[in-house]
């Protein structure tokens, strides 16, 4: 998708963001080291939002988004949304209220544009802490646990 992107720095490291028109359109959390043609900095109202989800894990985005995915995408992301920060859902439950098999409900979280923004964190396992973007293990899953514990999730597993 096109658009404007720039780094910014928080506790997880450095993140990209991107936008277009206004609306933010993806968030990446293993941003590649960068190369020309980013912007100087993130736009005001998504820097003030990440800022403060950082600062307070129980803060609730409210930011107009531009997201590129399928209509089932959509409707998961949306579900996702719905989740409260510091409460956690598994695969299976988000599956239930959808109507649809939680597989499913885990490759929409897994081409989720906007972690963080879109709590796809919030999705755990059955048994434990699922995955986070496809990894079942190494950096990304350290990410997740932190994203649950700074919004003060109990942890499954």
């Amino acid at each position: 998708m096109a658009g404007h992107w720039a780094l910014m720095n928080t506790p997880l490291g450095p993140i990209r963001v991107t936008w277009d028109a206004g609306k933010l359109t993806a968030v990446d959390l293993e941003p590649a080291p960068a190369v020309a043609g980013g912007a100087p900095a993130v736009p005001g109202a998504f820097a003030r939002a990440l800022d403060a989800y950082f600062e307070d894990g129980a803060y609730r985005f409210d930011l107009s988004l531009r997201l590129a995915g399928t209509t089932f995408q959509q409707e998961v992301w949306g579900a996702l949304r719905a989740i409260p920060p510091g409460r956690t859902l598994t695969y299976g439950q988000v599956a239930h209220e959808l109507r649809t098999s939680p597989r499913a409900v885990g490759g929409a979280c897994r081409a989720n544009p906007c972690p963080i923004v879109i709590p796809c964190h919030r999705v755990v396992g059955a048994h434990g802490l699922g995955g986070f973007g496809g990894d079942l293990s190494g950096r990304k899953l350290t990410v997740k646990r932190w994203l649950l514990g700074h919004e003060g999730a109990r942890l499954p597993g």
